[in-house]
């Protein structure tokens, strides 16, 4: 099991990675909200578990920023905070559990435990097919007729999103922000970079064109036949 660990409390943080680790499971942490987003929509886990307050973006944001742009991986947030409301306000961002500090080792790895066996028995596949394109969400994959083709996570995430919404025009600024977040760094002409990498694997020299750029506005992801989702 993958699980992605946000605290910044570096004795804290160090003492689950190592107590998660004698569990046999692979712990990436981190000390950053920032850094967590980044590294939640750049691999996969079995669970991500989010500090409330960190540098950067706190945990709630990090959450509301995911489930946002549909990640729907199992989070569980740890807090010191423990009225009522900031319950509430934890659970409505979307996460899937709250863990007030201090708590012991043992119901954190119950919690992680029984979010992880939730998520398995949730687990569908869901395939878009656009034409001779097949977007497998659950597996994170794609192909085009009988050929593979080969993604990064970004890559993969941009194609997503216009899978999601295919025959629809999406604003370049929809799209930043809905693949890159908050990144200022990230500027009109990197999209129209990531775009033209993702058509030379997507649309072949004689391959009916899926990716559309509409002047003036932004992309979209057609075929000649109707999008499917199964």
């Amino acid at each position: 099991m993958r699980i992605l660990l946000a605290e910044d409390d570096s004795r804290l943080g160090n003492l689950i990675k190592h107590m998660l680790e004698k569990e046999k499971y692979r712990v990436d942490w981190v000390q950053r909200g920032d850094t967590a987003f980044n590294y939640a929509v750049d691999s996969f886990y079995d669970v991500i578990v989010l500090d409330w307050m960190m540098p950067g973006d706190s945990g709630l944001i990090v959450c509301d920023r995911l489930r946002k742009q549909g990640y729907e991986g199992a989070i569980l947030i740890l807090t010191a905070r423990d009225a009522v409301d900031d319950r509430v306000a934890g659970l409505d961002t979307g996460a899937d559990d709250y863990l007030v500090k201090p708590f012991e080792f043992a119901e954190l790895l119950a919690r992680i435990r029984a979010l992880s066996r939730r998520g398995k028995t949730q687990l569908k596949e869901e395939i878009m097919r656009i034409g001779d394109l097949v977007v497998n969400r659950s597996s994170r994959s794609a192909t085009r007729g009988d050929r593979d083709i080969q993604l990064t996570a970004r890559e993969f995430q941009l194609l997503d999103l216009l899978a999601q919404n295919c025959g629809q025009v999406l604003p370049r600024d929809l799209i930043i922000d809905r693949v890159w977040g908050w990144d200022k760094e990230v500027s009109s002409n990197n999209l129209d970079a990531y775009v033209r990498l993702l058509r030379k694997k997507i649309d072949f020299p004689g391959d009916a064109v899926l990716i559309h750029n509409v002047r003036g506005l932004g992309y979209k992801l057609e075929g000649s036949h109707v999008c499917q989702n199964s």
